[in-house]
C-alpha cells in the first residue's frame, strides 16, 4: 500500500525547491505519494500522513515558538517526523554547539551572550574582527560581522533585537577557501560541496551572491565532519555538516538536522538513499 508522506515547507516556499525535485521522485519510486505542505497552514490534516519530512520551511527561526508547538502537535498526533522532533528541538538552537565542544568536536571559537552580557564578551574581545549571530537563526539573520570596540561596530550592535547570541571570531578562510558542507543519509556520507561567498562579502548563501562547488574532502575534513555527526549521539535520516579548514584542522560550524539545503542535483543518488531511509524509519 502506497503511504503518504508530507514534505513540510513554509508560505514562503510552499512549493517544492526545484533542488527537492529528485527527493520526491525517489520517494515515489519507494512507495511514497509525497505531497507539499505548509507547516503553518492550519487546514492541513497531519495525522493523515504516514510521515512529515521537514524540507523547506525555512521560517521556523522566525516563529520559534510556533514551530515547537508544531512539533508537540506532530508528536501528539503520533506522526513520525524525520528527523525525529528530539534532534529537531536540540538542533534548532545553536547552544548545542557548546555541548559538541565537551564532547571532543572541534568547533569555531564559540560564545554565548545576551543582553549587557553581549556587551561586555565583546568588550574582552576588543580589536579582534568577530562575527555576532542568534542562537536561533538562519540565512544570516541577524547576523552581523565587524571589528570589536570599533565605533562602527558598537552601533551595529545597539541595532540589534534583544536576543541570545553566539560570539565568533571571523574565520577569513571562509573567504579564501570557502566552507565545507558534507552530506550525510543514515550516518553514512554522500557527497559534499565547497561554498563561496560572493566577492566582498563573508555569507555562503546563494541569498547574498554565494556559489556552490561540488568537491571532494579530504580525511582531515571527512573525519571531522564524521566526528561531529556522532557526537549528536543519535543517527538522523540526512544530516549536512558545515565547517572550515583553520591550520589543517576542521572546524564545526553548524550541524544541519532541521531544513538544510541537500545538493540533490549535484549527487542525485543521495535523493535514492534518503527515500530508502526514509522508508526504513515509517
Amino acid at each position: 500500500m502506497t503511504k503518504r508522506i508530507a514534505l513540510a515547507t513554509s508560505a514562503e516556499h510552499a512549493e517544492l525547491h526545484p533542488n527537492d525535485l529528485p527527493l520526491v521522485e525517489a520517494l515515489r519510486t519507494a512507495g511514497f505519494d509525497p505531497v507539499a505542505e505548509v507547516w503553518t497552514d492550519p487546514s492541513v490534516d497531519w495525522s493523515a500522513y504516514d510521515a512529515v519530512l521537514l524540507r523547506t520551511v525555512w521560517d521556523y527561526h522566525r516563529r520559534y515558538d510556533e514551530f515547537t508547538e508544531w512539533l508537540a502537535l506532530l508528536d501528539k498526533a503520533g506522526v513520525p517526523l524525520l528527523n525525529d522532533s528530539g534532534l529537531i528541538r536540540w538542533n534548532g538552537d545553536k547552544r548545542y554547539l557548546l555541548e559538541l565542544r565537551e564532547r571532543g568536536v572541534a568547533i569555531v571559537p564559540s560564545q554565548v551572550a545576551a543582553g549587557a552580557c553581549l556587551r561586555e564578551v565583546v568588550s574582552g574581545l576588543a580589536g579582534q574582527e568577530i562575527v555576532v549571530k542568534p542562537t536561533v537563526s538562519a540565512t544570516a539573520l541577524h547576523t552581523v560581522r565587524g571589528v570589536a570596540g570599533s565605533a562602527e561596530f558598537d552601533r551595529t550592535l545597539t541595532e540589534l533585537p534583544e536576543l541570545v547570541y553566539l560570539v565568533q571570531p571571523f574565520q577569513s578562510e571562509i573567504v579564501e577557501d570557502g566552507e565545507w558542507s558534507l552530506i550525510f543519509v543514515d550516518g553514512e556520507f554522500t557527497h559534499a560541496v565547497v561554498k563561496h561567498p560572493a566577492a566582498g562579502d563573508y555569507r555562503v548563501q546563494d541569498d547574498f551572491g554565494g556559489t556552490v562547488t561540488p568537491a571532494e574532502p579530504t580525511e582531515v575534513v571527512l573525519d571531522g565532519a564524521r566526528t561531529a555527526l556522532q557526537a549528536a549521539g543519535r543517527t538522523p535520516a540526512y544530516a549536512r555538516v558545515d565547517g572550515v579548514v583553520v591550520n589543517g584542522r576542521f572546524l564545526l560550524m553548524e550541524l544541519e538536522l532541521i531544513e538544510p539545503e541537500l545538493f540533490f542535483p549535484q549527487h542525485p543518488e543521495a535523493a535514492e538513499k534518503l527515500a530508502a531511509a526514509v522508508a526504513a524509519r515509517v
